[in-house]
C-alpha cells in the first residue's frame, strides 16, 4: 500500500477550499430537552396529539394506551371468522402447554389454564400485534421455579411458594410497565441476539433435562438444574426407572416430533402439529383410564379445580422474608419475557408489514403480568410456537386471544375434570417437543460464520444455563454483551487513509490495497465519539501511528512527515477528556515538528472546540470540510513552502 507515487489530481486547487462553520450554541435547557426526547421518544409518539382539539386528544390517549378502540370500529365479520378459527386452534395448543408449564415451574396444573384466561384478556386490548399469542413459557417457568426453588420448597412449602410465585409475577408486570411508561425499552436492548440465542437454547437443554423425571417415572429429582445434578439425580435412581412411563412418553415423543415434521414439511397441514398435543393428551388419558395405568407406576395429574381464576391479592407475599427473592425473581422473568414476546411480535409484524410499538407491548405485557397476578397467574408473555400457530391459521386481529381465552373459560368451567388421568409423562413429551425448536443450530453456525464474538457469547450463555445455573448463563452472556460495547467505546478503531487512483476518494488503506498514502501527509480516520473511556487510548494510539509513519518514512529513504490529518466524521460527539486529549496531541505534535489537521469535524465536536479555544490554538486554517480539500491544502504548502494558508480567501463557504 501506498508504494505507488502520489499523484493529486489537477482539478483540485486550494482556493476552492470550504470553511467548517462554528453553529450558533443553543441555550442550555433546550439542548438538554432536545436530547432527551431523542434518547426516550425517538419515535415522537406525540406528534399525533399536535394541533387536535382536547376532544380528539383525549380519544388518541385512549386509543395510545387501549389499541383496541382503535380497529375495534373496523373490525368485520370477515375478521371474526379468521379470529375464531385462529383462536379454537392455538387454544388446543394452549391448553395442554398450560399444564405442562405450570408443573415445569413447580405450580399447581390448574395455574396454566389459569394463566391463559385472563392476560390474554388484557393484552387483546392493550397489545399493538396483531398476531401475538399469550401464555406462559417454558424459560420464565424454569426461572421461576430454579429461582424461588432455592429459597422454598414446592412440596415442603406449597403454599408459601406459590404467594412468592404471584408475587413475582406482580413485580415482573410492574417493571414492565415501567419499562413502557418511561420509554426504557432500549434497556432490553443489552440482550442481544447472540446472547438470546445462547440463553434460549441452553435453558430449552435444561428443560429437556428436568423432563426426565417425568419420562423415567421418578418421583424424587434434583432441585438444581445444572447438567451434572440431573445426570447425577438421574443416574443414581435407576432401581426407579419405570419402563411404562418411559415407553409411553417415548411413543408420545415421537408422535409430536412427527407430526411437527410434518408440519413443517407441508406448511397448508400446520393444523396437525398444533392439535398434536392436545391428542396426546387426550390419547394419554384414554389409554391410562382403561388400562389402568396408574396402578403400573405412570403418574397422572390427578383433580383439576373447576371454576374461573380465584382473586389472589391477598395472596401477594409483600411481607414475606422472601420478598426480594419475589423481586429479583420478577424482574429477571421480566427482561426474559420482554425480550422473547417483543422479538416474536416484531417478526410476525414484519410479515405482514405492519409496525408495532415496543413500549405499548411493554405496557401492555406488564397491565397483563399484573392483572394476572391478583388472578391466580404466573408470568406470561408471547411464546413463539403459540404466535406461529395463530399466524400460520391466520388471525387478523388479537380478538383470536380472546377466542383462545374464551375457550379456556370453558374448559375451567365444564371440562377439568377429564383432566384427571392426564398422565404426567404426556406433558414431560410436550414439553421436550416444543423445546427442541428452542435449539437453533443454524443461528449458531451463522454467529461462528459472521462474527467469532458473537459466538462466543452465544456459547457463553449456553455452558453457563447448561452446566451452571439460568441465572449464571444469563449474566455471563449480558456481562459478555455490555464487555464488548465498552470495549467498542473504549477501544474505538483508528484507521490509516489512502487516495483512490484519480478521484478524490480517501479509503483505509487495508481495505482498499491499491490506496495512495500521500507523501510527507498522514492521514488518520477516527471511528467513534470521543470520551473520558478512549481519550488517553486515542492520543497513545495516535502517536505511535506517527512513530511508525516516521520510521517507515526513514526506513524507506522518503520525504519526512509535515501533517497529521483527523477525520473526523465520525466523531458525533466530544466531551471534556476528548478536547484536553486535542489540545495534548497538538502539543505532542508541535513538538515533533509536524501540523495537526483536522477534517470534516461535525457540529457538536465544533461547538466544544470552540468552547475550549481549541479552535484558535490550532487556528481556522487548519480545519477542512473534507479529507480531500485538507490533504489539498497541506500538498499546495508543501510544494508552494508558504507559511501560512490564513491568507487563501476560499471561493464558496458553506457550513456544516
Amino acid at each position: 500500500m501506498g508504494n505507488t507515487d502520489f499523484a493529486y489530481p489537477s482539478t483540485m486547487n486550494v482556493e476552492g477550499a470550504h470553511q467548517v462553520a462554528i453553529p450558533p450554541s443553543k441555550p442550555f435547557i433546550k439542548s438538554f430537552m432536545s436530547n432527551l426526547k431523542e434518547t426516550f421518544f425517538p419515535d415522537d409518539p406525540l406528534r399525533q396529539f399536535k394541533n387536535k382539539p382536547a376532544s380528539k386528544k383525549f380519544i388518541l390517549g385512549l386509543q395510545y394506551f387501549l389499541p383496541i378502540l382503535e380497529w375495534g370500529p373496523k373490525y368485520t365479520l370477515q375478521f371474526f371468522k379468521a379470529d375464531l378459527i385462529s383462536g379454537i386452534t392455538i387454544a388446543s395448543l394452549a391448553i395442554p402447554q398450560g399444564i405442562s408449564y405450570a408443573k415445569l415451574a413447580n405450580l399447581p396444573p390448574i395455574l396454566g389454564l389459569y394463566s391463559s384466561f385472563i392476560p390474554p384478556l388484557v393484552y387483546a386490548m392493550m397489545g399493538s400485534s396483531r398476531d401475538l399469542a399469550v401464555g406462559t413459557v417454558a424459560v420464565a417457568s424454569l426461572l421461576t421455579a430454579s429461582m424461588l426453588g432455592k429459597e422454598v420448597s414446592a412440596i415442603e412449602n406449597p403454599k408459601l411458594y406459590l404467594h412468592l410465585a404471584f408475587t413475582a409475577t406482580f413485580f415482573a408486570g410492574v417493571l414492565q410497565a415501567a419499562f413502557g411508561l418511561l420509554r426504557l425499552g432500549f434497556i432490553v436492548d443489552f440482550l442481544s441476539h447472540s446472547t438470546i440465542v445462547g440463553f434460549m437454547a441452553g435453558a430449552a437443554t435444561v428443560v429437556i433435562l428436568q423432563q426426565l423425571k417425568g419420562i423415567l417415572g421418578l418421583e424424587h429429582f434434583t432441585r438444581g438444574t445444572d447438567l451434572v445434578s440431573v445426570m447425577r439425580s438421574v443416574f443414581s435412581q435407576t432401581h426407579e426407572w419405570r419402563w411404562e412411563s418411559a415407553v409411553l412418553g417415548c411413543g408420545f415423543l415421537f408422535f409430536l416430533m412427527l407430526t411437527k415434521h410434518f408440519s413443517k414439511r407441508r406448511p397448508k397441514f400446520f393444523w396437525v402439529s398444533a392439535m398434536a398435543p392436545l391428542t396426546s393428551v387426550i390419547l394419554g388419558s384414554l389409554l391410562v383410564y382403561f388400562a389402568h395405568a396408574e396402578n403400573h407406576g405412570v403418574q397422572v395429574i390427578g383433580e383439576l379445580k373447576k371454576g374461573l381464576n380465584p382473586i389472589t391479592v391477598t395472596d401477594l407475599a409483600f411481607d414475606s422474608p422472601y420478598l426480594m427473592t419475589a423481586i429479583k425473581t420478577g424482574m429477571i422473568t421480566a427482561i426474559i419475557a420482554l425480550a422473547e414476546g417483543i422479538a416474536v411480535g416484531r417478526s410476525f409484524a414484519m410479515y405482514k408489514n405492519y409496525h408495532i410499538d415496543g413500549n405499548k407491548e411493554m405496557i401492555a405485557f406488564g397491565m397483563m403480568n399484573i392483572a394476572g397476578s391478583l388472578t391466580s397467574c404466573y408470568l406470561t408473555t408471547g411464546p413463539f410456537s403459540r404466535s406461529a400457530v395463530n399466524f400460520n391459521s391466520g388471525c387478523k386481529t388479537a380478538v383470536s386471544n380472546i377466542v383462545m381465552a374464551l375457550a379456556v373459560m370453558i374448559t375451567l368451567l365444564f371440562l377439568t375434570p377429564l383432566f384427571h388421568y392426564t398422565p404426567l409423562v404426556v406433558l414431560s413429551a410436550i414439553i421436550i417437543a416444543a423445546m427442541v425448536g428452542l435449539i437453533d443450530y443454524d443461528k449458531a453456525i451463522h454467529l461462528f460464520k459472521v462474527d467469532k464474538f458473537d459466538f462466543v457469547v452465544c456459547m457463553s450463555a449456553y455452558i453457563g444455563v447448561v452446566f451452571f445455573s439460568v441465572e449464571t448463563g444469563l449474566i455471563l452472556a449480558v456481562a459478555l454483551s455490555i464487555l464488548r460495547v465498552l470495549l467498542f467505546v473504549a477501544r474505538p478503531r483508528t484507521n490509516v487513509l489512502g487516495n483512490i487512483p484519480n478521484s478524490m476518494i480517501f479509503r483505509n488503506v487495508n481495505q482498499y490495497p491499491n490506496a495512495i498514502c500521500v507523501p510527507g501527509v498522514l492521514i488518520l480516520q477516527i471511528d467513534a465519539p470521543i470520551y473520558f473511556a478512549n481519550s488517553g487510548y486515542l492520543r497513545e494510539r495516535i502517536s505511535r501511528w506517527i512513530d511508525e509513519e516516521e520510521e517507515k518514512l526513514k526506513s524507506l529513504g522518503q520525504s519526512s512527515l509535515q501533517y497529521v490529518i483527523l477525520d473526523m466524521g465520525a466523531v458525533g460527539s466530544i466531551d471534556t477528556s476528548g478536547t484536553s486529549m486535542f489540545e495534548e496531541l497538538k502539543k505532542n505534535i508541535d513538538r515533533r515538528g509536524l501540523t495537526l489537521v483536522l477534517a470534516n469535524p461535525g457540529s457538536e465536536v465544533m461547538k466544544k472546540l470552540d468552547s475550549c479555544k481549541f479552535i484558535d490554538e490550532i487556528g481556522q486554517e487548519w480545519i477542512y470540510l473534507t479529507v480531500g480539500e485538507a490533504v489539498r491544502a497541506c500538498n499546495f504548502k508543501l510544494h508552494t513552502g508558504k507559511p501560512s494558508l490564513a491568507t487563501i480567501e476560499p471561493e464558496n463557504v458553506s457550513n456544516v
